[in-house]
């Protein structure tokens, strides 16, 4: 090891390196596995016009990979160019580079795959009497047999470079990651058809849907691709603003996973992994989805391509927009304004505007801060107990008229039925239905056309103060709390840098964070919601916001936070008990309430147990 460090700090003369070994530094670059291969030559059939793309792969790729395709086809006088660097038909002179709307741009692909693998070419145009294959190590041309179009054959990968071969994993794995990346070109192209073969076995097909911009043919393939499930547990996304135009789909907060490997996030047709983008779909859910899970969504930006560079990395995956603010501002309205809609408003909406009852939102005291230490009021109605009622987890809610204050803050009151029971005739119409019972002090039971409503009242009423308290603060500032003693902390440049230039929008925010000396920031006022919390947390954490993202954003976002928090301590508490009226209040409310399917952390407020799924509970037949 020694000997190889001397060898190395030993004055050497500068040189130009061999073709060879500039064309296999090229290829470590472009090419890490079989799937890096297949996602290259996908790109160049697509780039050929083609209408049908099939990739045929023995051992995982590893030993042979061919790519067909029915496009324009190469010229036989071209096929040698073909397979040299940085020779394109795709882009004649920056201008072009600058506005790339090809999947390929760079000229690398062949040359570099040709370099670690056997690569042969058998292509015909419209034109040719027959096809003409070329043959990448030797350069022969001769005559072939196939339809107008392109066959790309590459074998033994990296035999070339046995150490890279050994870290390839095993043939399924490869095989998966190859399956992968032509799905990734099958969501993006819904007009082209698709087949993955494996040792002469059909592992994957996708049909031809549409017209590319048709979307009908977009929802067709991502339910082709992804799956039923994934198609009924989103909401579509749909966004135009100036010369930006996002759709797709956005999963509900049930169906986030574990791991990141639902998120497909398409700029002009090309797949791409983009913090930025990511970020700012992050914040859209950050209100909706519990913990550290992850979101699933297809998002297809289409973008003018003198607004974003794509040349910024060989796989061609990063990309780099002009006005990254703009896009990440877009991405999060476009997913929230999906994810707004309650479930409920989606899937079993009334079918008139008067079929559900207007409610007028309830005056929550105080309207900012509640109470703290004390059972905040439940914002609905006044609730009255029997005291002579036995004591017990379940209890059924006293009829409406026995009850029913003479006014309602939230409605006028709600006349009995026929039977005696609280509620219009009409009620069916809710799509969270009537009241029956309150469970455990926690649970609100109600009745739909659908079956059975379990509501977790305090999950609910937190959701529905915290939209509240979002529109009423505006652009108020956060009330701060003086501390008697300032609390100091060790800060990085940027910190400090952040903190001086965005002093306004900290105050806005409740916090005080000023230079004390070189490196060290005094924090001199939190906010008063948060008295209790760890202040030099909270101050990083913002600091850190304001520095990586747009102030107006990130001064949202903490505002979000401190709200959630007074939220949870004025919502409803568990073992409170709720007469009829109250309840129904409730479902009402959050009939009329965004997001009201998830708590402010996450979790789900309410869930159905259909009629049916009673029915095989029980073994019955209807």
């Amino acid at each position: 090891m020694n000997d190889v460090l001397s060898a190395a700090r030993a004055r050497r003369p500068i040189r130009e390196l061999p073709d060879e070994l500039v064309s296999q530094i090229a290829a470590g670059e472009v090419v890490e596995r079989p799937a890096s291969v297949v996602r290259e030559l996908v790109d160049n059939a697509l780039d050929a016009g083609a209408a049908q793309v099939t990739v045929k792969l023995e051992a995982g790729g590893v030993r042979r990979i061919v790519v067909e395709d029915d496009g324009i086809g190469i010229a036989p006088d071209e096929l040698p160019l073909a397979l040299k660097r940085h020779a394109t038909s795709k882009i004649g002179n920056l201008a072009e580079l600058e506005q790339v709307a090809t999947m390929g741009f760079r000229g690398e692909a062949l040359a570099a795959i040709a370099s670690v693998a056997e690569v042969s070419i058998a292509s015909r145009t419209a034109d040719a009497a027959h096809a003409m294959r070329i043959d990448a190590r030797s350069g022969e041309l001769a005559p072939a047999a196939r339809a107008v179009g392109t066959s790309i054959e590459v074998r033994e990968l990296f035999f070339a470079t046995p150490a890279r071969r050994k870290f390839l994993k095993t043939d399924a794995t490869e095989l998966a990651h190859c399956v992968e990346a032509v799905r990734r070109h099958a969501l993006a192209r819904p007009d082209v058809g698709f087949a993955v073969w494996h040792e002469g076995k059909l592992v994957e097909q996708w049909r031809a849907a549409g017209a590319p911009g048709d979307e009908a043919a977009f929802e067709a393939r991502a339910r082709a691709v992804l799956g039923e499930d994934f198609v009924a547990a989103s909401r579509a996304v749909a966004l135009s603003l100036g010369p930006m135009r996002i759709r797709g789909r956005a999963g509900l907060p049930d169906a986030a996973r574990s791991r990141a490997d639902t998120q497909y996030v398409y700029v002009n047709g090309r797949f791409v992994r983009d913090k930025l983008i990511a970020h700012g779909v992050r914040s859209a859910y950050e209100d909706v989805l519990h913990g550290a899970r992850q979101p699933v969504y297809l998002l297809h930006i289409e973008i003018a391509p003198e607004r974003v560079d794509v040349n910024v990395h060989p796989t061609k995956i990063e990309v780099r927009f002009r006005d990254g603010r703009e896009v990440h501002q877009a991405v999060r309205r476009a997913v929230e304004a999906a994810l707004a809609l309650p479930r409920h408003g989606a899937d079993a909406a009334p079918a008139s505007a008067a079929a559900a009852p207007a409610f007028t939102a309830p005056a929550f005291a105080p309207a900012v801060a509640p109470t703290w230490g004390a059972q905040a009021p439940l914002g609905l109605a006044t609730p009255r107990f029997d005291a002579n009622e036995p004591p017990g987890p379940w209890r059924f809610a006293e009829p409406i008229e026995a009850t029913a204050p003479a006014t309602l803050p939230l409605a006028e009151a709600v006349p009995p039925r026929a039977d005696g029971h609280a509620g219009h005739a009409d009620a069916e119409d809710w799509p969270l239905g009537r009241a029956l019972a309150q469970l455990g002090g926690a649970y609100v039971l109600a009745e739909n056309r659908h079956g059975l409503v379990i509501v977790d009242m305090h999950a609910a009423h937190e959701r529905i103060v915290y939209e509240r308290l979002k529109a009423g603060l505006g652009a108020a500032r956060i009330e701060s709390q003086p501390l008697l003693i300032p609390a100091t902390f060790a800060a990085t440049p940027t910190e400090v840098a952040t903190a001086e230039a965005q002093a306004e929008a900290l105050a806005r925010l409740g916090l005080d964070i000023a230079p004390l000396s070189p490196g060290v920031l005094a924090i001199r006022a939190r906010p008063a919601a948060l008295a209790a919390g760890d202040v030099v947390e909270l101050a990083r954490s913002v600091l850190a916001e304001l520095a990586r993202f747009d102030a107006s954003g990130a001064i949202e976002r903490a505002q979000h936070e401190i709200l959630a928090t007074m939220a949870c301590h004025g919502a409803v508490r568990a073992n409170r008990q709720l007469t009829l009226v109250e309840m129904n209040a409730l479902l009402r409310d959050m009939e009329a309430t965004e997001r009201a399917d998830q708590c402010n952390h996450g979790r789900p407020t309410w869930r159905q147990v259909t009629l049916k799924e009673l029915d095989t509970l029980f073994l019955r037949g209807r």
